[in-house]
């Protein structure tokens, strides 16, 4: 088994770190957030992620899993060295290299002879070398130190999972015996390694992210498109989801994409080519796109209700996703400072996302301890976040709390003949205009 280092206790650094931990390595994970490490030390995961805590809590125990904020500790004689700091959108939509850059120049000293370092951090092509200058630079003795491209591809609320079932490795080198040591880290994994040069790596990841980006934007585009024309984009995401080439994976209309990766890996491949020659036309589609899917809710909203000012709205759910209290570019987060900038009064509930969302929020959304709280006395609600609480609610007793009747369905989680019957305004996302008209199409598309 391996000695490793992991840079970053972020999402994909404390994920990656116990995974590997719980396949048998010695791993040191590394943060300079003295409060985050200190909490990791005394038993307290700072995410929401199924499986992690457990996960944590058995390989610290095993003694396989260790936390510190001092590179000297945590850094020498470890054969791997992976880098998986945050890498934010920068003002011009780049992705900002600060928390690379200081970790590599941190990394210089203390690294040890044959150590190896990895990104993890999704980053901008070209980086992986620049890591590599930077690290040369800050030796005294000048050493050079090879440096593989490993991007990660683990989802938000299943991360573990994705780590131990990959559907690919990607390794990028431009040393062969590098990349083969990294590639010995999966050894156990049933799935294709893919070994490249550094930059196809780095790329691999903007691309894939993008592409997923723009399937989402393309099925709201379409949704927008079916509302103008009394079409149900349901029954057509179906249809074109049977179609082998297509596929039914992210064709799920709604409230568009948000979270950590998406909204900056696609500003920052839509950077990369502007400031290098290229015309991302397309990018920027993508991200207009999805910007007009949030607004569409105010919009159904406003229309349903006219002015918005005085009027008391509820969202259900707050984190991008479900299985995560990520709430960052979430639409529901934007969705609320909207509302409230229109002088809605706005209360809210998630199962898990509260505590980061009133850091975000503030004092301009009230937050409830549940959905039926957050409905009581609403003239609308906007269901957000596709939680699986939310796919059991009583809507029964929801509607009886309600003054209103308004029914924003953010992420068409239910059949508006069933949610018309029940007494509600029904508005999906790209929807049927006739609700009845809408459950008979899908019924019998589900025949064929």
């Amino acid at each position: 088994m391996s000695a490793i280092c992991i840079v970053g206790t972020g999402y994909v650094g404390l994920s990656v770190g116990a995974c590997f931990a719980d396949l048998g390595h010695d791993v040191a994970c590394l943060d300079i957030d003295e409060d985050k490490i200190a909490g990791l030390r005394a038993g307290r995961v700072p995410i929401y992620e199924p499986g992690l805590e457990s996960l944590v809590a058995r390989n610290v125990a095993a003694g396989r899993l260790t936390f510190t904020t001092d590179y000297s500790v945590a850094v020498p004689e470890r054969e791997f060295v992976f880098i998986a700091v945050d890498t934010p959108t920068g003002a011009a939509g780049e992705a900002s290299l600060l928390a690379v850059d200081s970790a590599a120049v941190a990394l210089a000293p203390v690294l040890s002879e044959g150590a190896l370092i990895v990104t993890k951090s999704t980053v901008p092509i070209g980086t992986s070398d620049l890591i590599s200058r930077i690290i040369h630079e800050h030796r005294a003795d000048g050493a050079r130190f090879p440096v593989v491209s490993n991007p990660e591809f683990q989802r938000e609320g299943s991360a573990v999972q994705d780590f131990l079932h990959p559907d690919r490795v990607v390794i990028g080198s431009a040393d062969a015996a590098a990349a083969e040591r990294v590639a010995e880290l999966y050894r156990s994994f049933d799935c294709p390694v893919i070994v490249t040069d550094l930059r196809t790596a780095e790329m691999i990841k903007y691309a894939s992210n993008a592409f997923l980006a723009t399937r989402i934007s393309f099925i709201n585009e379409i949704a927008t498109i079916c509302e103008a024309l009394d079409a149900d984009v349901e029954v057509v995401a179906r249809g074109m989801g049977l179609d082998a080439r297509v596929g039914p994976a992210y064709l799920n209309a709604g409230l568009g994409w948000g979270g950590s990766c998406f909204p900056k890996d696609v500003r920052a491949l839509e950077h990369m080519g502007s400031v290098h020659g290229a015309h991302p036309q397309l990018l920027r589609a993508v991200i207009e796109i999805n910007r007009d899917a949030r607004r569409s809710a105010v919009r159904k909203l406003r229309e349903a209700l006219g002015s918005l000012r005085g009027r008391e709205i509820a969202i259900l759910g707050l984190s991008f996703k479900p299985n995560t209290d990520d709430v960052r570019d979430a639409p529901a987060i934007e969705i609320a400072h909207l509302l409230a900038g229109e002088g809605a009064h706005v209360r809210a509930y998630d199962p898990v996302a509260t505590a980061k969302a009133r850091a975000v929020l503030g004092r301009s959304v009230a937050f409830a301890d549940s959905a039926v709280e957050a409905a009581t006395g609403a003239d609308a609600i906007v269901l957000a976040t596709e939680w699986n609480e939310f796919r059991e609610l009583d809507w029964t007793a929801v509607r009886e709390a309600m003054r209103g009747d308004v029914l924003v369905d953010g992420r068409n989680l239910y059949d508006p003949a069933r949610m018309h019957e029940l007494g509600f305004h029904y508005f999906g996302m790209g929807r049927h205009a006739l609700a009845a008209e809408s459950q008979a199409a899908r019924l019998l598309a589900d025949q064929v």
